[in-house]
């Protein structure tokens, strides 16, 4: 069954990266990134119209893949992302992908993971959602990996979310 999600990620640092698992569509076809210009013009117009944004976009999905990235986990919008995904039922999961190579061929430092800044019921949300790591030798085999298993990941993550309510809450 394919799944509609939302990613989460830092636009700045990450959207070549981003792009590329975007474009495996083992969950499913999406739509393209929104370019440079596209999300500078939604921020010029301010905070309410960015979480306008950002709710719109995930109305409808099934789960938040939050791609992390070297800086992912310190982005206030990604951490908005993550909360408002829960509130609203979502499943979420992480996928790191600094291993992957950006437009200039280089692979990033390993970001923190992101779901350490939030609690759910008093204990870390990390411990609840899973944040993959994915193996191999280098990009292309980082890709596969990733390739090979995202459909499985969301739908892990669907079922782990179905087991788990609370309140979550930023640290």
């Amino acid at each position: 069954m394919a799944r509609k999600v939302f990613y989460s990620f830092h636009y700045k640092q990450d959207s070549h990266r981003v792009s590329q698992v975007r474009n495996i569509g083992t969950v499913e076809k999406t739509t393209p990134l929104l370019t440079g210009n596209q999300w500078e013009e939604i921020k010029r117009k301010g905070d309410s119209a960015i979480q306008n944004w950002i709710d719109g976009q995930i109305s409808g999905k099934s789960c938040t893949v939050v791609l992390i990235g070297q800086y992912t986990a310190s982005r206030r919008w990604v951490n908005y992302e993550i909360e408002k995904s829960w509130f609203d039922g979502k499943a979420v999961l992480g996928v790191y992908i600094h291993r992957l190579k950006d437009l200039g061929g280089r692979e990033s430092g390993q970001g923190n993971n992101p779901f350490d800044n939030f609690t759910l019921n008093s204990r870390s949300l990390a411990s609840v959602v899973k944040a993959y790591n994915p193996s191999g030798w280098d990009s292309k085999a980082v890709y596969a990996n990733i390739a090979n298993n995202l459909a499985d990941w969301v739908e892990e993550a669907i079922s782990i979310r179905s087991r788990n309510q609370g309140v979550l809450k930023y640290r």
